[in-house]
């Protein structure tokens, strides 16, 4: 009985075991990207790890990094092999003193040891002093990617935002207007009213139930564009968490700054650029320079007519030297690719310039919705306090049967009105300050 029990007991213990691995592998491919809560900040870095874009831009690095290690490799010695093996079928014949000569063999093998190394080469030499600003290029263009994607990204979340707040308006609205129609209808059934105001009660419920809907699909687009930029699963859901009080406070910029050209990443990348079309000039200067370099090689050499012996024995020779490699005349290339380089670095200088306006006229304008906003802000948050404070006199006059129902449903309209329009306001004016920030360089990842 005890040999039938443990011969089950290891049964089972081999079947478990036999799922160790289907349940490992159903472990690893559980989703472990996906993000709890969506603050803007979580947003921001899911993306910079994800996205496509920056994905490119961190592997044209890499690239640009082993060609510069490629480039740079002509400076070692190179080192090749070759290996000849021939049969001639007819061996050439030189007639000498008037007699006919076979020059060779009917079989040849050689093999060869070659090296050489650059003392001079101008290709080689631009590669080294180039290096540094090649890669520098590389890393601006990710960091400028990175300021794109977080100033996109900040934008879409307020967007998103600013819809998710007027559909809770709505939902708010929407409760009230639902007992308000109630006690209209009651106050009709009461003959207290005629049927005028629990329809006007109906309409407006009807329009706000109507103007949440369309908020619903709104927010589901600016949902799936937010998704494609953060590269996050388009079947999964974003649990955006967001503190209003703090965004209120975040709305704040001063509006004094002066801008300063070095701090745009475009400006530097003009810069970088400027220097390798500066070391592009010197190259093609060089090109009237010579190139040296020293090589050497050993060589074995076999002939015998008869191929079973042809590596009995080796006749090798070997040699060093220098050789010099001098240009003379090119048909004007030279000077004409000289004068290519330098127009290119004159209109390197000139982009500068046009930047620099840019530049200036992006802030100035940043800057003037950023103030129109804010003054708009200051407006609406004032308006929405005086709507509150109207519609809450209104609906206890009406109630006392002082006010007629439309001024309710009047006073009620220019409250959800200045709810929606304060909210609006709100991430208007963040994400206006995002472009002034961008404007000024401000945005650093």
């Amino acid at each position: 009985m005890n040999r039938y029990i443990s011969k089950k007991i290891i049964k089972l213990s081999l079947f478990l075991a036999s799922l160790l691995p289907f349940s490992a592998l159903a472990q690893t491919t559980q989703p472990d990207s996906l993000l709890k809560e969506v603050t803007l900040n979580n947003a921001i870095e899911y993306a910079l790890k994800r996205q496509p874009t920056l994905q490119q831009a961190y592997l044209d690095e890499k690239i640009t990094e082993s060609t510069i290690k490629s480039k740079l490799a002509d400076w070692y010695p190179q080192v090749n092999f070759n290996y000849n093996l021939q049969h001639n079928f007819i061996v050439q014949t030189s007639v000498i003193g008037g007699n006919p000569v076979k020059l060779g063999v009917d079989n040849t093998s050689s093999a060869q040891f070659y090296a050489s190394q650059n003392i001079f080469n101008r290709d080689a030499l631009l590669a080294a002093n180039t290096k540094g600003d090649v890669l520098l290029q590389a890393k601006q263009n990710t960091a400028s990617n990175k300021i794109d994607l977080v100033a996109n990204i900040s934008k879409a979340f307020y967007n998103v935002l600013s819809t998710i707040q007027q559909i809770k308006i709505s939902n708010s609205n929407i409760s009230r207007l639902e007992r308000s129609l109630k006690d209209a209808y009651n106050q009709y059934e009461a003959g207290i009213t005629d049927k005028i105001d629990y329809k006007r009660a109906t309409i407006t419920l009807n329009n706000t139930k109507a103007n949440q809907k369309s908020n619903e699909v709104i927010l589901n687009a600016r949902l799936a564009f937010l998704k494609s930029l953060m590269n996050y699963p388009k079947n999964e859901k974003l649990n955006i968490v967001y503190d209003s009080l703090q965004l209120e406070n975040e709305v704040f910029l001063d509006t004094t700054q002066t801008l300063v050209d070095n701090n745009r990443i475009e400006f530097a990348q003009l810069q970088t650029q400027r220097r390798l079309l500066d070391a592009n000039l010197k190259y093609n200067k060089w090109s009237y320079l010579p190139s040296v370099s020293a090589n050497g090689a050993y060589n074995f050499n076999f002939q015998n007519n008869n191929f079973g012996n042809l590596y009995n024995k080796s006749f090798p020779n070997s040699y060093a030297g220098i050789t010099l490699g001098i240009p003379i005349f090119q048909g004007g290339k030279r000077r004409d690719n000289i004068n290519i380089a330098e127009f290119r670095l004159r209109r390197n200088a000139l982009d500068l310039e046009i930047l620099k306006n840019d530049f200036n006229t992006e802030y100035e304008q940043a800057l003037a919705v950023y103030k129109s906003n804010y003054a708009n802000y200051l407006a609406l948050k004032e308006n929405m306090g005086l709507a509150k404070e109207v519609y809450e006199v209104v609906n206890l006059q009406y109630r006392s049967g002082i006010k007629t129902y439309l001024e309710v449903i009047v006073s009620e309209t220019d409250l959800r009105t200045s709810q929606i329009n304060y909210y609006n306001a709100v991430y208007q004016l963040l994400i206006s300050k995002i472009d002034v920030e961008k404007a000024l360089g401000q945005i650093k990842y």
